[in-house]
């Protein structure tokens, strides 16, 4: 069965990133692996990754292995300014579940949007009083290097495409 829309993806992969500063284009690093022990699985057209993603997928089989790099303007982009926020450190006392550990320069933060969606913000600066904070995705401005090899592909059920997720042993609830 081949990968296409509405149909559940199971992957193991190695994520390295590269940068290309002042045209020096840093090694790839490692950044995340998901192997057999904790595969990935995602609707394909619902992954949340970025589009490029799915498309270099797109047609490939159950089976098959894969290896592509996303460019940094078709992964994450480039670093947006106006995501560089200082917000008053007071915000993040310890009665909303903030230690002073985590205010830390280079940790971060697990913050919820105004529609209680998860998201981070990592900690640039202490300013005293204030903390700059960066909200852009973390591997903005980064070039993306997947290796790997689909593991299973399959129809999702009415309720999946419908929650959105992967249920049952690979996915979000239990059967």
């Amino acid at each position: 069965m081949n990968i296409q829309e509405n149909r559940v993806v199971g992957l193991t992969y190695e994520l390295k990133v590269s940068k290309n500063e002042d045209d020096i284009e840093s090694a790839p690093f490692s950044v995340e692996i998901r192997d057999e022990e904790d595969p990935f699985y995602f609707i394909f057209g619902q992954s949340g990754l970025p589009e490029k993603f799915e498309e270099l997928l797109s047609g490939k089989e159950d089976g098959e292995d894969f290896s592509f790099v996303i460019s940094v303007e078709e992964a994450y982009g480039e670093p947006d300014e106006e995501l560089l926020i200082t917000l008053p450190k007071e915000q993040f006392s310890g009665e909303r579940g903030f230690s002073h550990d985590m205010l830390k320069e280079g940790e971060f933060l697990p913050l919820m949007d105004e529609n209680g969606y998860s998201m981070q913000a990592k900690v640039m600066k202490d300013l005293g009083e204030n903390l700059l904070l960066d909200f852009n995705h973390p591997l903005v401005g980064f070039e993306l290097h997947f290796e790997g090899k689909i593991i299973e592909v399959r129809e999702a059920s009415k309720e999946e495409i419908a929650h959105g997720h992967v249920h049952g042993e690979h996915g979000e609830h239990e059967e």
